[in-house]
């Protein structure tokens, strides 16, 4: 199939353009103003394009990006591409669907998980440590869980925001995951103090550290309690 040309697409962005969505996302530091329901709706319909993928990439338009992130083959980045392609990211949205969509699928996830968290750009910090909060809660061998703790203890307090939260997030995964660090991973939090009053819509459960492992770890011991319920053996009715 013929690659779409980067005109048109970025044409069908901009009909689908919304001012009243930008004003929402810019609060949140985005500059896009496309329903994320109908950019996702358009990439199923382009399918996988790299070399479109690449040229949206290329535009610096935040909506275009989000789009390219969608279509791309994560695996077909290699390492510097990849490292340029975050650090030159201007918005949390398309940092995090980079990260999330595209690195942790790289083969060369790992390799930047390490040189990123130790960056000293609190942005690029903040990648390192969501790529390492994805290793505490599907690959934790080899990780260095107590040192983690340490240094989460020591430095998120004062680190920029997004990096603040991405080691919150991380905090929380050990101690949801981990359930000999979770009583250290809950003291830290009450200890730090950091997001304890975030405003939380009603339904949705508190960033605060302690209260999201303690929630998470309930939802997940009252699942299994319901497994297993449904797992024993039912007495068969008398004939």
């Amino acid at each position: 199939m013929a690659e779409t040309a980067p005109a048109e697409v970025m044409a069908e962005l901009a009909g689908l353009e919304d001012p009243r969505i930008r004003a929402v996302n810019e609060k949140h530091g985005d500059d896009h103003g496309v329903n994320l329901g109908k950019l996702r709706a358009l990439a199923k319909r382009l399918k996988t394009q790299q070399e479109l993928a690449v040229r949206l990439w290329e535009t610096d338009d935040s909506s275009a990006r989000l789009l390219a992130v969608l279509i791309c083959r994560p695996k077909a980045f290699e390492r510097d591409e990849l490292d340029a392609m975050l650090r030159g990211t201007r918005t949390p949205k398309v940092h995090d669907w980079l990260v999330n969509y595209v690195v942790k699928k790289s083969p060369h996830a790992e390799e930047l998980r390490v040189d990123w968290s130790a960056d000293p750009d609190p942005v690029v910090a903040s990648a390192g440590w969501a790529l390492t909060t994805e290793r505490v809660a599907k690959k934790p061998e080899s990780l260095d869980l107590a040192g983690l703790l340490d240094v989460i203890e020591a430095e998120m307090k004062d680190a920029p925001d997004r990096l603040q939260w991405a080691m919150n997030h991380c905090l929380a995964q050990i101690g949801i995951e981990h359930a000999e660090l979770r009583d250290r991973a809950v003291g830290i939090g009450e200890l730090l103090e950091v997001l304890k009053d975030y405003p939380t819509p009603p339904g949705c459960t508190s960033p605060f550290a302690p209260v999201w492992i303690n929630e998470m770890v309930r939802r997940r011991h009252e699942g299994q309690e319901a497994a297993v319920s449904r797992a024993e053996p039912r007495p068969r009715p008398s004939p």
